[in-house]
């Protein structure tokens, strides 16, 4: 029986033994195929302990020549939700489903008007996040949605399933969910906290459980970790095109969520790879949610 391909836990999880297989110093490095090998037809069910995934790709407000350090404001807030089908009594599961999607607009309030460069990137109009909710309002709403399919507690908000978060790197949740609770001015709420599932590490790590599982191969083999966005991530893993349009957080989050569930498929244990800082400043920060327009790119604005 092939054994299942084990990421790593920075929570800790207990029972699960866990290793890194990434050597810094290699300096050579095998660039995977293009298409990735199909997987076995009988793969065999991994250790899960996490019994579901909030699979998540916002979109926030932009400018042509901004980076990641600019108080982007989120406009888009999309979630899909997977849980498993098959998972044993003894945490053991391949199959994930969709049993549901949230989806809402948000209203910017720092700077509301959008820039020709975010609408044209991410295809939201003006008029859609002018009568959209605030992005309190929106967590407050998209809480419901969790308390609805039991994943919270209604009047703590505490945890009452082990769910992880996933996203297409680590941005979403690490820069734009902190940046944009602190321009709300208000903090991040208990369901939103903890290590998350960089879904585009996971599948750079599969290509290089593959590249290391070839006969011919050896430990210098093992590809540098490349930045495969969504489109690239289902074209390695063999799955159809993307389905959608780019930079539609509805439709990221959807394409990702097969791509999730594709990794359980082929016997990746599903755990979170990438620690979030909730406390993380930048040097526009003033305090309680203010902003310092003095540190942000004044080219934006002129």
């Amino acid at each position: 029986m092939a054994r299942p391909i084990v990421l790593y836990d920075q929570t800790n999880t207990r029972n699960i033994r866990t290793r890194s297989v990434i050597n810094p110093t290699y300096k050579k490095a095998v660039v995977p195929p293009t298409t990735a090998p199909a997987a076995p037809p009988s793969t065999p069910k991994s250790l899960q302990p996490y019994e579901k995934f909030l699979v998540l790709d916002v979109e926030a407000t932009c400018h042509r020549g901004t980076s990641f350090d600019f108080p982007n404001e989120i406009i888009e807030f999309p979630v899909s939700l997977l849980q498993w089908k098959d998972r044993t009594e003894n945490c053991h599961a391949s199959q994930l489903e969709v049993v549901g999607e949230f989806r809402s607009f948000v209203r910017p309030t720092w700077k509301p008007t959008l820039s020709q460069f975010c609408k044209d990137l991410t295809g939201i109009t003006q008029e859609q996040v002018d009568i959209a909710p605030t992005f309190p309002e929106v967590l407050a709403r998209f809480h419901k949605f969790l308390v609805k399919h039991g994943l919270v507690d209604e009047q703590t908000g505490e945890r009452r399933v082990r769910f992880c978060w996933c996203s297409d790197g680590p941005f979403d949740v690490r820069d734009f969910v902190v940046k944009q609770c602190f321009i709300s001015n208000i903090p991040i709420p208990h369901w939103l906290r903890g290590d998350i599932l960089d879904v585009r590490l996971a599948v750079n790590y599969w290509l290089g459980v593959q590249a290391l599982q070839r006969p011919e191969s050896g430990p210098r083999d093992f590809p540098r970790r490349r930045s495969l966005n969504i489109p690239s991530q289902l074209e390695v893993l063999g799955l159809p095109v993307f389905e959608g349009r780019q930079h539609c957080g509805i439709d990221d989050t959807r394409n990702l969520a097969k791509i999730v569930t594709e990794l359980a498929r082929r016997g990746v244990c599903l755990l979170p790879n990438t620690a979030i800082e909730p406390y993380r400043r930048w040097q526009w920060m003033g305090k309680r949610g203010q902003i310092l327009e003095e540190y942000c790119n004044p080219q934006v604005f002129r």
